[in-house]
Parts: structure tokens; C-alpha cells; sequence
């Protein structure tokens, strides 16, 4: 197999209220990231891209990438305000990052085979990795892109502690996505939810709705039609101080145009992350217990 991990890694966390991407939640200090890299190695990735921001690459380096570098192939990427395409600027007081999807794009140099993208603060579970790699290794191009998303059940995603952002996924019988539908504050209540919307209504979820966690399974060609949809991107809302272009936002017009589909893969693996601090406590525990069955050694390297 010869497929790429690009971890999406730029974000500070503004909500948990610290670098995410190195706080020790492991028995022996293991991150959430050295979980995920463990589990993309055994099934079988070969080469990792760690996209970060400059301003926090010498204390990732030195915390993260350098456990890694005699381990795997690692490279970096830099997600920056002025990475455009020919003929763009950025605005003047522009300091909002341009998105999930243009953090991918800041990978496109240091990638030529298929890959998949995940957050580095987000714990997929060994089989989530698995389906995903025995996708990429059958993927190809034909006159369509065909692309996968790793889908985990709503009810399975939640915090206690606040409300979540999470894209709401739309398939056919046959887990072939239709649309994400990004609802930015969506509230636990018992096993099921509620979505309260920008006026304030709240609308009930079931619980059972597949979500996106931002773990994508790509080919090359997303970095083209990303581009090209990023420079449409910056036509039409390029001006605004806060305006990004995210991931599903390119997958759906994708989806729309006929020029890719996307197979949802469900995936029994636990998904936990932290959003807020209050997470941490629930993230370690969940951890230990998996520690403790066997799923993963302590200490995770020797």
C-alpha cells in the first residue's frame, strides 16, 4: 500500500484552551495523535503530512513530529493566509485561516498518492483506519473521482460539557453521500440531540444520523477540484474578514456536478475528542479501558 495520512493539525483549539495536538492523554503521556498514527500504521499508511501553522511549527517539531520521524516517513505543510492562487491577494486585516479545505490544499505539493485527511485532535479507532485503507487502496479515477468518508453515528460524537459543530450527513440505501450539512451547535440530550439554529429554534435529532468527523479518503484529483473551487471561493466571499471554505462545502459541489462520488464507510470504532477541557477526563478513561483489553500497548512506542 502507498497511501498518505494528512493531519490536519494548524488549529490552536480556541475552545479547549490550548495546543490540543500535544496534551498527554495516554497512560505513559501518549497524545491523541500518537494513537491515530499508531493505528494508521498498522493499517498499513505509509507516509504521514502533519499540516501546521508556522507560528507553532518549532514546538510541534520538538513535541510531535520528531517522535514520529524514525518511525514513518513525515513531512510538513503550512497552512498560510497568502497561499492563493495566481491572481489572488489577501485582504488587508485578513487573519482568519481560509478553511478546512484550504488546509488540505497547503498539502498538495507534498502528496502524489491517494491519501486521507483527518483532525489531529480526534480519535477514529483502529477500524476506522482500516476501511479507510483498504479503500484508498482500491481507489482510483476514471471520469469520475471516487472518494469516501469514514461515518460515525451522531449519538456517538457528543460532549457533555457544550455544543458541537458537526456535519450531518444525507445517503442513499447504499451509503453513497447526496450532501453534508454543517449545523454548527448541536446539543446532547440523552441519546438523542437537538440543533438549535441561528434564531434560536431547536430541532430535534435522532441520534442515529451518520456525521462527518472530518476523515475523508482522497485521490490526487480533490487538489485540482479543490483549487479550482477555492478560486471560486475567493470571487465570491473572498472579501469577508471571517468567510472559509470547508471540506463538505467541495465535496458536495462535487457531488452536485457529477464528478465524484463518495461512499460513506461506517465504522464500530469508538470516536472521542476534545472539544472543551471538560472532555479530557472522558477521553483518558476511554483510553485506559482500551489499554487495558489489549488494544493498544503501554507505552504505545518501544
Amino acid at each position: 500500500m502507498n497511501s498518505s495520512l494528512v493531519i490536519l493539525a494548524a488549529g490552536m483549539g480556541s475552545r479547549y484552551g490550548g495546543l490540543k495536538q500535544i496534551d498527554p492523554v495516554g497512560p505513559t503521556g501518549e497524545t491523541i495523535l500518537d494513537y491515530s498514527i499508531y493505528d494508521a500504521l498498522r493499517a498499513g499508511f505509509s507516509r504521514v503530512v502533519f499540516v501546521i501553522r508556522r507560528d507553532i511549527e518549532s514546538a510541534f517539531r520538538e513535541a510531535v513530529g520528531r517522535r514520529f520521524e524514525e518511525r514513518v516517513d513525515v513531512d510538513y505543510a503550512f497552512q498560510e493566509l497568502d497561499l492563493v492562487p495566481p491572481g489572488f491577494t489577501v485582504p488587508a486585516g485578513r487573519e482568519k485561516p481560509w478553511g478546512t479545505a484550504h488546509a488540505v490544499l497547503a498539502a498538495a505539493s507534498a502528496v502524489t498518492t491517494p491519501f486521507a485527511v483527518i483532525n489531529a485532535d480526534d480519535f477514529y479507532g483502529a477500524e476506522s483506519y482500516a476501511v479507510l485503507a483498504d479503500f484508498l487502496d482500491r481507489a482510483g479515477d476514471n471520469d469520475r473521482a471516487h472518494y469516501a468518508l469514514v461515518g460515525f453515528k451522531l449519538r456517538h460524537t457528543l460532549s457533555e460539557h457544550g455544543h458541537v459543530a458537526r456535519g450531518i450527513c444525507t445517503c442513499d440505501d447504499e451509503l453513497y453521500l447526496k450532501a453534508v450539512t454543517e449545523r454548527t451547535k448541536i446539543v446532547k440530550r440523552g441519546d438523542a440531540a437537538i440543533h438549535v439554529d441561528d434564531e434560536g429554534i431547536e430541532h430535534p435529532l435522532s441520534g442515529d444520523e451518520w456525521v462527518s468527523m472530518n476523515m475523508w479518503g482522497f485521490t490526487p484529483s480533490y487538489f485540482r477540484h479543490a483549487q479550482e473551487q477555492f478560486a471560486d471561493f475567493l470571487n465570491a466571499r473572498g472579501h469577508e474578514a471571517k468567510s472559509e471554505l470547508y471540506i463538505p462545502y467541495v465535496v458536495d459541489q462535487l457531488i452536485a456536478r457529477g464528478q465524484a462520488d463518495v461512499r460513506i464507510l461506517p465504522s464500530t470504532s469508538p470516536w472521542f475528542g476534545v472539544t472543551y477541557r471538560e472532555d479530557k477526563p472522558t477521553v483518558v478513561s476511554h483510553i485506559r479501558k482500551l489499554v487495558d483489553a489489549g488494544r493498544y500497548p503501554a507505552p504505545l512506542w518501544t
